[in-house]
């Protein structure tokens, strides 16, 4: 799979601490449970199945 074909997951703040396989994933693509570390965009990428989230604008208030 090439990254324009894996949709970008989109979370808001109720869904961390996140993890991949998330809970909308099928059973038989499962891959052992990673919970995904951020940048400072909000920016993730499972490095099993290369699922990219993005935490929703404005979920998370900064300091």
């Amino acid at each position: 799979m090439n990254e324009k074909t894996i949709p970008v997951v989109e979370l808001e703040a109720k869904d961390l601490p996140a993890y991949c396989p998330n809970p909308a994933m099928p059973l038989w693509s499962s891959h052992p449970r990673v919970f995904l570390d951020f940048d400072h965009h909000g920016h993730a990428k499972c490095p099993y199945c290369g699922t990219q989230y993005q935490v929703a604008p404005g979920a998370l208030k900064h300091h």
